[in-house]
């Protein structure tokens, strides 16, 4: 007779201790391929645990803060190594949990290692700048700071990427942390922290806090004790982010929403473009902030882009995330299912036409899971609901245009402004669309995902506020200011009075 596995009871990580919540609640993490398959129990803390981690942050911060920048990212670092070699361990795990397939689970691994690799470079750069004095004999210059205590709050499509793109830069800065990881994919932020504990990190640098977000997240967010907060996840819950934060003045890193698109041009290459649409569309089931949600069309290719598409689409393997054939996997949990079929309806009562697609699986090997048709409309109105809110999910809106003007209208006319792109061989059109459109992020004859942890990574309008993940803006936001000014003249010289009568 088979044994059945028992789960693994998690706890919250707390002052360099795994430690129970203290409401004695725990929720179920379960497998979206299977969600009979219980991944583990996790607790669900109160604003009590958030208390207990940001006091350890605090803490941990008087010491951590004074560590020479090159000895905090030499940490980093053996960090970066470890993850190299349990990626595959560590992806399967992401794959289990969140259902994306293990290929795309091996991506987000590898993008946390580069992002820990790239900021444990930085621990010997962190510049500042020296600039000439208007006054003799005075030196000046200014150096970068860290903020203290940093509040994050991390989604669950992106489970080790998102987690490391806030975590790494600020600790290179000298901050301690406090995370609420989404309650989908806790195991993957276990374990990140479980390996920068292994790594030699001092206790109470990094804090975890599991739950759901009214008990645990919001906590962090009003937190007195913490100076900082980085948040990704929707437009909705950013914006009662930034409102709590800005009763105190404390920065904020807001990383939101996004409602995408791919231009085709009339002499696009259809085989790339209808490529990137797949990819763009439906990698990672279409839960992507840079997700290719929307595909706009020149009417010249429309009929061929449509059909290619379609076809390409149709062949799609959905399937279990750890099946080597599969494509494409299930949506992360049924209140996420439901909200994708509920947004195929819209656009049916809208008078799209539903190309393919369309169901949830109700039959099958499938069936079992939080699975999705890939979805195609075509013929869609800009200002549909399909083509202007966020779905998170596998629904592509198929756009015609006629004009370059009305095609970067069309890119331009929604709310959000993350990610878009342009297929064209036409130097001049490429350069007047990266100009032109209204987004953080523009490709061409690339899809709209596939950001790079070297450059800065956000949006504008309200799919940010600003600041930017990735690259040296990361550190922009982690640290702060302080200008230094020596005077080695011995007498009082007065700046802009006594500068004056120099000349």
């Amino acid at each position: 007779m088979a044994t059945v596995a028992v789960p693994k009871v998690h706890k919250n990580f707390i002052n360099g201790e795994w430690v129970e919540a203290k409401t004695g609640r725990a929720f179920e993490d379960r497998n979206p391929a299977h969600p009979a398959e219980l991944i583990g129990i996790f607790p669900a803390s109160s604003q009590e645990d958030v208390d207990e981690a940001v006091d350890a942050a605090q803490e941990a911060f008087k010491k951590w803060r004074l560590v020479p920048a090159p000895r905090r990212a030499e940490i980093l670092y053996r960090v970066a190594e470890t993850l190299v070699k349990r990626k595959e361990e560590l992806a399967r795990d992401m794959t289990r949990e969140m259902g994306k397939p293990l290929s795309e689970a091996r991506g987000d691994i590898q993008e946390a290692i580069d992002m820990t690799y790239y900021m444990a470079g930085e621990g010997r750069r962190l510049f500042g700048q020296t600039v000439p004095s208007e006054l003799p004999n005075k030196f000046a210059m200014s150096v970068r700071e860290p903020l203290g205590v940093v509040g994050m709050i991390t989604p669950w499509n992106f489970p080790m990427a998102i987690p490391s793109w806030k975590m790494m830069p600020a600790l290179v800065c000298g901050n301690t942390l406090v995370i609420k990881p989404a309650e989908d994919t806790p195991l993957c932020t276990h374990n990140l922290v479980q390996i920068l504990t292994e790594a030699g990190l001092p206790t109470g640098a990094v804090n975890v806090v599991n739950g759901m977000g009214p008990e645990a997240g919001a906590p962090v967010v009003s937190h007195p004790g913490v100076s900082a907060v980085s948040f990704t996840g929707s437009t909705e819950t950013g914006r009662l982010v930034n409102q709590a934060c800005a009763s105190s003045f404390k920065p904020c890193h807001l990383e939101m929403g996004g409602k995408n698109i791919i231009l085709v041009m009339d002499d696009a290459n259809l085989d790339l473009a209808v490529e990137g649409a797949v990819w763009g569309g439906f990698g990672t089931t279409g839960q992507r902030c840079t997700a290719a949600s929307r595909v706009a069309v020149h009417k010249k290719v429309y009929g061929e882009f449509l059909d290619r598409f379609t076809a390409r689409v149709k062949a799609l393997h959905v399937g279990d995330g750890l099946d080597p054939e599969t494509e494409m996997g299930p949506l992360i949990n049924e209140t996420q299912l439901q909200t994708v079929m509920r947004y195929v309806q819209i656009g049916r009562d809208e008078g799209a036409k539903l190309v393919t697609g369309g169901h949830r699986y109700e039959s099958g090997p499938l069936a079992e899971g939080w699975y999705h048709e890939p979805t195609i409309f075509s013929d869609v109105a800009p200002n549909m609901r399909i083509a202007q809110e966020e779905i998170f999910g596998p629904v592509v809106a198929l756009i015609p245009f006629d004009t370059v003007e009305e095609a970067l209208e069309i890119a331009n006319g929604v709310t959000y402004g993350l990610s878009a792109s342009v297929y064209t061989r036409n130097v001049n059109l490429a350069y007047r669309a990266m100009r032109d459109l209204e987004a953080g992020i523009v490709y061409v004859n690339a899809p709209t995902i596939g950001a790079e942890i070297q450059l800065p990574f956000g949006g504008k309008k309200a799919t940010g506020n600003g600041h930017r993940e990735a690259g040296t803006a990361a550190i922009d936001f982690y640290s702060e200011w302080k200008t230094l000014y020596i005077d080695y003249s011995d007498r009082l010289q007065r700046a802009q009075i006594d500068s004056a009568d120099l000349g």
